[in-house]
């Protein structure tokens, strides 16, 4: 995880940096545009929303403080249009790929730190990525359900879990059906396998 105090330091020294606030709603690119941005979430949470020919809305991945993302770590081969959306009141600051990989003009000393940590951000994506093709790829609901809770308990340390977004939108991250997924939740709580907290937290019981 990028130490986002680090970050917000170098913005005030990087004029390479570009710092920008996003109201709950706004997009904050679109990747098949191909521009080669990568962005640092500094406060608040979006999602990479993608709607298919039939306008079925997907979310692709979901970001919050620290996150990494942009076309840079994404490669677009698809003719549907990949945005990310904010879903709160968001800030990020955005670099250029090509100005990150090269030297900076004022030699500021947290771009050279960017520098020297672009593999340990590239491995992070790539592992987060993998996580949530591990959650897609399970052929039931429960099985979604089950690893993706696994998933945000591991993340925590605890088991206790918070949804980053609404169960409408936990149904489009998982590609399922929403109502077959709220009959799905509610058989894993007669199970006793997790209990609800409140209206997005869960405690998972066998942990």
């Amino acid at each position: 995880m990028i130490d986002i105090n680090e970050i917000i330091k170098a913005k005030d020294y990087c004029h390479q940096f570009i710092k920008k606030d996003y109201s709950k709603g706004e997009t904050i690119t679109s990747y098949i545009e191909k521009r080669k941005q990568i962005f640092i979430m500094l406060s608040g949470e979006a999602s990479l929303i993608r709607y298919d020919e039939k306008g079925t809305k997907d979310i692709v991945d979901f970001f919050r403080e620290g996150s990494v993302f942009g076309e840079a770590f994404y490669n677009v081969y698809l003719s549907s249009e990949l945005s990310v959306v904010a879903t709160k009141k968001c800030s990020c600051l955005t670099i250029m790929y090509e100005d990150i990989i090269k030297k900076c003009d004022s030699r500021c000393k947290y771009h050279e730190e960017l520098n020297s940590t672009l593999l340990n951000l590239l491995f992070e994506n790539t592992t987060h990525l993998n996580s949530r093709i591990e959650v897609i790829s399970k052929r039931t609901i429960r099985e979604k359900l089950h690893i993706y809770f696994e998933t945000l308990s591991i993340e925590s340390y605890s088991n206790k879990v918070k949804l980053p977004f609404s169960l409408t939108d936990l149904a489009d991250f998982l590609s399922v059906n929403r109502s077959a997924m709220m009959r799905e939740l509610k058989a894993l709580e007669d199970d006793q396998i997790i209990q609800k907290i409140s209206k997005n937290t869960y405690k998972l019981l066998y942990r």
